[in-house]
Order: structure tokens, then C-alpha cells, then sequence
């Protein structure tokens, strides 16, 4: 039985991530730009500067914090709904991996919590040796204090400069993880149903091949379940303009709610407690060829369909999900 100060903790762990994820950006930015006129203007034109001197820092590595990554309130966030971490294959770490994490959900709780936190999840016991990142949208690391907090958090630049160095480096054992069904696949976290963006979309494959690097699928059962969601019909005038959104912004506008800070009875932004369970798949081992060709990377992209497909239905009644529910390729 968890105490009441735990329960508090856990919903303030799982709340704080919500604020940071909607409000830290546009605030921070908004901040910046405000103390350029007010007597601490100095302290926003000194930050500017640094901004410019370190512009790059994104596209090549970023700049990690293990002391932020050992924070305890992202046990306590994992705590609250619980997040889990299963392991299915043995990652050596004598090679370096691309995982693709599915699906996007409203904000990718799961694959934050057990790869980026990975104090607080079992990552760091399950595949000893690994050194794992997550590449987030590029246009983040564009707004003040945001992409400190990102870099600290061990997420880098999902550029393909960004993805390149890292791969590139001589020490094996890299683990990038791309939210590959990104603002697109969020537009279908509806509870209870799993569509994934992946049919069109094979730069992570190509990325694979240039480095040799293994790609491994990884899906987390309940993402879409922590939130009610406001779903539009494909030909409503609704999804056309969050689509348009997307494409101005990078990110979709999403209409979703959760239960109260106070009270679960009540309609808020603190997610609800439902369990989430990372499940990491087999490698599927690739060749290095610095130019695949389009036949190569159609054959891996439907080899990785296939594998993802097959640890979806290998893993999903015993999280919940009915037998007749089957993944559905946007």
C-alpha cells in the first residue's frame, strides 16, 4: 500500500512532466524575449549569445546529464501509472542500434521514462553497456532554455547530421530511439486503438543501412490509454486543419484531457494512472552500405513491418488488449 505522500509524489512526477511538455518552451522563450526590456536585459543578450555559439551542439550529440537523469521524480512518475520495461533479445553492446519507438501517443511517456530516465527504469540492468539517446523534433533545440533541458535529458536533434554523429562515433553501443510515427501517429492516440505511421516512412531505415546499425521495434502498450482523446474523421474540415498545422509546426494541436490535480473524479491535465509496458524486440541485423539502394530499403522497411507486427501480437493479451485487435499501418 502506497502511503498518501507517495501517491501525492507520483501524481506531482506525472504532472510535472505534463507542464514541461506543453508549457516549458513557449514560456522560456516568451521570458527571453520579455527581459530584453526591462533592466535584466543583459542576462537575456548574454544567453543569446551563447545560443549562437553553441546552435550546433544539438546536431552533434548534445550535451548529457547524468546528475538529471538521476532526479527521483522520474521514479516517482514511473511509479504512478507504473511504467514497465521488458526486454525480449539480448542488445550486445558491440554493435550500435536504431530503435523505433511506437506508438507516439499524446506525449510519449513511455519512451521517455525508459530511455531517457534510465535511472529509473531497468534499462541500464537489461542492456548493460548501451548508451542510450532520443531524438526528439529539431525544433526544439531552437528555444532558449528548452534544449538545455532536452540535452541534459540525453535527447538529441532528429536531423540526420545529428543521427549521423552519433552513429559515426568510434565507440559502439549507441542507442538511438526515434519516435518514427512522430505529430502524425499522435493524431490517432484514441485509447484502445493502435495505428502506427510507417507504411511511407523509411529515412530511419536508410540510416540503419549507412551506419550498420540494427533496427529493433518497440512498442508500448497502454500509451494511448493515459488520456481521453477528441479523434476527427480523416475527410472532417477539423483534421484537415490539424494536418495543415502539423506541417506549418512540426507538431499536431490535439484536443485530449486527463483527471484533476486534486481529484481523479474531476477533468484535468494529469494523465490517468494506467499501466504502460515498454516491450523492446528482437534486432533485425542490417548490412552497412553507405548508398542503399531503394530496393534494399524496401526490403528491410517490410522486414521491420513484419517483426513489429509480430511482437505486437505476440505480447498483446497478456497487456490488455483483445485478441481480434490488430495493428493498423497508416
Amino acid at each position: 500500500m502506497k502511503t498518501p505522500q507517495k501517491q501525492w509524489l507520483e501524481v506531482i512526477g506525472a504532472y510535472q512532466y505534463v507542464l514541461t511538455f506543453l508549457f516549458m518552451g513557449p514560456f522560456f522563450a516568451l521570458l527571453v524575449f520579455f527581459l530584453l526590456f526591462t533592466w535584466l536585459w543583459s542576462l537575456s543578450f548574454l544567453y543569446l549569445v551563447w545560443l549562437y555559439l553553441d546552435w550546433d551542439t544539438p546536431n552533434r550529440g548534445g550535451r548529457q546529464g547524468r546528475w538529471m537523469r538521476k532526479w527521483t521524480i522520474w521514479k516517482h512518475q514511473r511509479d504512478y501509472f507504473p511504467i514497465k520495461l521488458l526486454k525480449t533479445a539480448e542488445l550486445p553492446a558491440d554493435r550500435n542500434y536504431v530503435l523505433g519507438a511506437h506508438p507516439h501517443g499524446i506525449m510519449c511517456t513511455g519512451t521517455f521514462c525508459n530511455f531517457s530516465a534510465v535511472h529509473s527504469s531497468a534499462f541500464c540492468q537489461l542492456f548493460p553497456g548501451l548508451r542510450p539517446r532520443i531524438a526528439s523534433l529539431a525544433g526544439l533545440f531552437r528555444l532558449p532554455v528548452l534544449r538545455e533541458y532536452l540535452m541534459f535529458k540525453g535527447l538529441c536533434s532528429v536531423s540526420r547530421q545529428s543521427l549521423d554523429f552519433i552513429l559515426s562515433q568510434p565507440q559502439l553501443g549507441q542507442a538511438v530511439t526515434i519516435l518514427i510515427g512522430g505529430a502524425q501517429e499522435a493524431l490517432y492516440a484514441v485509447p484502445g486503438e493502435h495505428y502506427i505511421a510507417l507504411r511511407t516512412r523509411k529515412g530511419f531505415v536508410r540510416l540503419a543501412l549507412r551506419h550498420g546499425a540494427s533496427l529493433v521495434p518497440v512498442y508500448s502498450f497502454g500509451e494511448n490509454d493515459i488520456y481521453r482523446f477528441k479523434s476527427f474523421a480523416q475527410n472532417s474540415w477539423q483534421h484537415r486543419c490539424q494536418i495543415a498545422f502539423k506541417r506549418l509546426m512540426g507538431f499536431s494541436p490535439c484536443i485530449f484531457w486527463g483527471r484533476g490535480l486534486f481529484s481523479a473524479n474531476s477533468w484535468g491535465l494529469v494523465p490517468f494512472a494506467q499501466p504502460i509496458t515498454t516491450v523492446v524486440g528482437c534486432p533485425i541485423h542490417v548490412p552497412q552500405c553507405l548508398k542503399p539502394t531503394e530496393d534494399q530499403v524496401d526490403h528491410y522497411h517490410q522486414l521491420y513491418m513484419k517483426t513489429l507486427e509480430q511482437l505486437f501480437e505476440d505480447h498483446k493479451e497478456t497487456y490488455g488488449v483483445p485478441a481480434s485487435t490488430h495493428l493498423t499501418f497508416l
